[in-house]
């Protein structure tokens, strides 16, 4: 047979083809054979930081090759996601994120581009529930109180959260949706200057994330009303959840973190993460970090791809509710 230059064009295609799957393949059967970055978008010292800290110890002993935390502080989260949300999916640029970076931001800021479908979802990490507490000086001290007071004085009362947008801000206005309470809100940057003002009686209401509030409702500076979650916390059996409240029945929301990997991760590299991460939640060190910083680690049956949509659209309710925009 003689060999035409499309016969000769058409197999080095082939080869090359071939040649790049092999490569591919290869690629894929040796990972992770260098460091892997988990993004955290925040900086140092929160618990998001906390979690991802936790999560890339046990994640390098699981995968065999060291796991680098990088912070990406900035926009509520948003431009570390952003940013895993365009690398490489090749499994070396992963995600620790919570719901405010990877569910929330794009619903109630048109500069966020990316959302929660421009990833892939290696899994559910852990959950913590906020907490509704009250200035002492307001004179309340249960959830009922808390409902009846506001509901028989609407507008009066003014509750503070660590910023908009974020999960403890949704929180109250869950509530407030629930029980058709109205109260105003105030943002504070940070959980330090919410709790002066609770102090000092200038805001009558506010939520933390539970392990934030605990060390200020043991010691009476503040009053808890009720977690955010409809179960108990382990960490605080004591706070009912306010979803024990006929009005606030509904209620359960939470702070989660979940491990994301860029979009179109090949499928043995995701399943790699995916079993890394399964074996690193029961390790009883990594759950007894959890259970310190106040969370409930993740059950392992989560299909994430509902959770992620499910949590969106309970997120968008609230948003559209309380006329969140920024």
């Amino acid at each position: 047979m003689r060999f035409t230059p499309v016969h000769i064009q058409s197999f080095l295609s082939m080869a090359l083809a071939t040649g790049l799957v092999s490569l591919a393949h290869a690629q894929t059967e040796a990972y992770p054979d260098r460091p892997v970055t988990v993004v955290v978008g925040y900086p140092p010292g929160g618990s998001t930081d906390l979690t991802g800290r936790a999560v890339a110890d046990q994640l390098s002993k699981k995968l065999g090759v060291p796991v680098i935390v990088e912070n990406v502080g900035g926009a509520g989260g948003a431009i570390g996601a952003h940013k895993v949300s365009r690398a490489t999916p090749d499994g070396y640029t992963l995600l620790l994120g919570a719901n405010n970076e990877i569910a929330i931001n794009r619903l109630i800021s048109t500069s966020v581009k990316y959302s929660y479908k421009d990833f892939t979802p290696i899994g559910l990490v852990a959950s913590t529930p906020m907490v509704l507490v009250a200035s002492t000086q307001s004179g309340i001290k249960t959830a009922d109180q808390f409902v009846s007071t506001v509901k028989a004085k609407p507008g009066k009362y003014i509750y503070g959260s660590s910023g908009v947008g974020t999960a403890l801000h949704l929180s109250a206005e869950m509530a407030k949706q629930q029980a058709g309470l109205f109260m105003s809100h105030i943002p504070y940057r940070g959980v330090g200057p919410l709790t002066t003002d609770l102090y000092g009686g200038t805001v009558d209401f506010g939520v933390y994330v539970l392990s934030s509030g605990l060390s200020h409702i043991r010691s009476g500076k503040v009053v808890a009303l009720g977690i955010t979650e409809k179960k108990r916390s382990a960490v605080a059996p004591d706070i009912a959840p306010l979803a024990d409240h006929p009005a606030l029945s509904n209620m359960d929301i939470s702070v989660w973190f979940a491990l994301m990997a860029p979009p179109n991760l090949p499928e043995a590299v995701t399943a790699r993460l995916r079993r890394a991460l399964a074996e690193s939640l029961q390790t009883p060190e990594f759950r007894k970090k959890m259970e310190d910083s106040g969370s409930t680690v993740a059950p392992l049956n989560v299909e994430m791809g509902k959770f992620l949509m499910d949590e969106t659209a309970k997120y968008q309710k609230i948003v559209e509710f309380a006329n969140i925009k920024e």
